[in-house]
């Protein structure tokens, strides 16, 4: 099922039939302040290539992250570990609006940069021992508009959205656990998108939580 942006743009309208919660804010900046991060973000955070261990094998992906945190917290995916750098002050002020908007507390942020519609990512969920269960997740996004689903673990129903630049999409509730979601690649894509992902990572007694 394919949402039109102009019907969901709501943080009280809940995007999945069931199983989970997403809410699309759809456009918390004007052009002008929009255009200001994503330059921002373009040119001053750390990215590097990301990387994946796969059946042994260490790949290196076109899309490059970054990962910064309250701490220097670790984050494993892939079969890789990454340590968080501290916060920018455009990272501290898009987390406070992410914060605010969303009514959730993150203390971290993995970053995400495709510079063209060839890079995407494939299915996956963000459910990583590092991170809070049930969690919520703040995506937000800038440059490019693309395309972003859903994909029900079970009943393989899907929901896909245009993530507008510089909107606001937030996952909570049982949505890692029961579905999939992916940014999916596209020709017609010839600008760079960035996409800030404002996560929890659980800490007890000073030591991350294995739950």
């Amino acid at each position: 099922m394919d949402l039109f942006n102009n019907e969901i743009a709501s943080p009280d309208k809940n995007l999945l039939p069931v199983d989970g919660i997403v809410n699309y804010y759809g456009r918390l900046f004007d052009r002008r302040q929009a255009d200001h991060y994503y330059e921002t973000l373009l040119n001053n955070i750390e990215w590097k290539n990301d990387q994946a261990v796969i059946y042994g094998k260490l790949i290196i992906t076109k899309r490059k992250v970054a990962w910064y945190g309250d701490r220097n917290f670790e984050y494993t995916y892939s079969n890789t570990t990454k340590q968080a750098l501290p916060w920018t002050n455009e990272l501290l002020e898009l987390k406070a609006v992410a914060e605010e908007k969303s009514g959730e507390h993150f203390n971290s942020c993995l970053l995400n940069l495709y510079h063209n519609g060839d890079v995407g990512m494939a299915w996956h969920s963000d459910a990583e021992k590092d991170l809070q269960k049930n969690g919520a997740i703040g995506s937000l996004s800038f440059g490019a508009e693309r395309k972003f689903a859903f994909k029900h673990k079970e009943s393989k129903e899907t929901v896909s959205l245009i993530l507008e630049h510089g909107s606001l999409l937030v996952m909570k509730g049982t949505t890692q656990s029961h579905w999939l979601h992916r940014l999916p690649p596209s020709k017609l894509i010839t600008r760079p998108r960035v996409n800030l992902t404002f996560r929890t990572i659980v800490e007890v007694g000073g030591k991350k939580s294995e739950v």
